[in-house]
């Protein structure tokens, strides 16, 4: 579930109020495996997601950033010229130790009886912080510079695209067996300018991580995706995760059943009375098909979603008969032909 360690849960507020920043929590080792494993000791999913965030490599290649409790993050120094570009260095992993360590105890401290997962922001999104300052609701900044200083963007995008590669290969080395790339933002993107912005660094990443960790399953997800997931398809990722606005069954039709499924129970269903819950749990899998399917959320889980609401969609995922769940893929495709 992703953001399945966080603040809905009372254990990690309780932690929060010991260390209140937020890269503190983050960038410590004990405090990122004991974080990590909440949910683990409270749920028992099927992963465990390493508590980190996909701003925590910036400082190991040169971008200083801050959390503020108002503001969210805080690049300290945008890059938009070719000047701001000099700040930049290969990245530092001896910088993200902790990140290694934590994913190495967390594999220890699981064991077989879960996938220990890592993850990563995706070029595109990743730049919209260095060049917005932090959030934005807008992105006006970084699309201005797609038309007014295109050669400083791809710049840019091409050293972050290698600084993730080596990334995601030093968390696979440490310990993950899986790993997800957000493109967050990347749906804020008309198609046409996702083909020419996004897309063709996360195919760099995953043509370096297939060669260097073959084994290794990497899911992509984009926030409002609906409209690229064809185009996600071809980037050569083992799973697309799916957001709550697209139609499951839909979009296992469009990208057919060569591929996994991601997704995607609204986050807000959380809240829902659990008769309710286990109705939209039971929709989707059906929706998804009989195999290559995760069950997730198609968000992160919200702030005050109820901590029985999350053991009970964990609950209801164990409790399925998969062997009797009905293709609805197959049936549609029958009623096609």
């Amino acid at each position: 579930m992703m953001r399945q360690a966080g603040r809905y849960m009372a254990v990690y507020r309780k932690l929060a109020e010991k260390h209140p920043s937020f890269r503190e929590r983050s960038e410590t080792t004990d405090l990122i495996v004991e974080i990590s494993l909440q949910p683990w000791e409270a749920f028992h999913p099927d992963g465990v997601i390493i508590f980190s965030d996909i701003l925590t490599p910036l400082p190991a290649f040169g971008v200083q950033f801050d959390i503020e409790d108002v503001r969210g993050p805080v690049i300290q120094s945008p890059i938009r010229s070719e000047e701001g570009l000099k700040s930049l260095h290969s990245i530092d992993l001896e910088k993200l130790q902790f990140v290694g360590d934590s994913l190495s105890i967390l594999r220890k401290e699981v064991g077989e009886q879960a996938a220990i997962l890592g993850f990563v922001g995706a070029p595109w999104t990743i730049a919209t912080y260095i060049v917005e300052g932090g959030t934005t609701r807008t992105y006006t900044k970084i699309k201005d510079m797609c038309h007014t200083a295109p050669h400083v963007l791809r710049a840019l995008l091409s050293h972050l695209s290698k600084a993730i590669a080596e990334y995601i290969v030093y968390q696979v080395e440490s310990g993950a067996h899986c790993i997800q790339i957000f493109d967050s933002w990347g749906g804020q993107l008309p198609p046409h300018m996702w083909d020419c912005w996004s897309k063709p660094y996360i195919d760099e990443i995953v043509g370096i991580i297939k060669r260097k960790c073959p084994q290794t399953p990497l899911v992509l997800y984009i926030n409002g995706n609906g409209g690229l997931l064809e185009r996600m398809k071809t980037t050569g990722v083992d799973v697309i995760g799916l957001d709550w606005t697209v139609d499951m069954a839909d979009g296992r039709r469009r990208l057919g059943t060569d591929i996994g499924i991601q997704g995607n129970v609204d986050p807000a269903t959380l809240f829902c009375p659990l008769p309710a819950l286990t109705d939209e749990i039971k929709r989707v899998v059906k929706s998804a098909g009989t195999s290559g399917h995760i069950l997730n959320l198609g968000h992160g889980v919200l702030v005050g979603t109820p901590e029985e609401a999350v053991a009970h969609f964990f609950d209801v995922a164990k409790s399925f008969d998969f062997d009797k769940v009905e293709d609805h893929v197959s049936e549609a495709d029958k009623v096609v032909a």
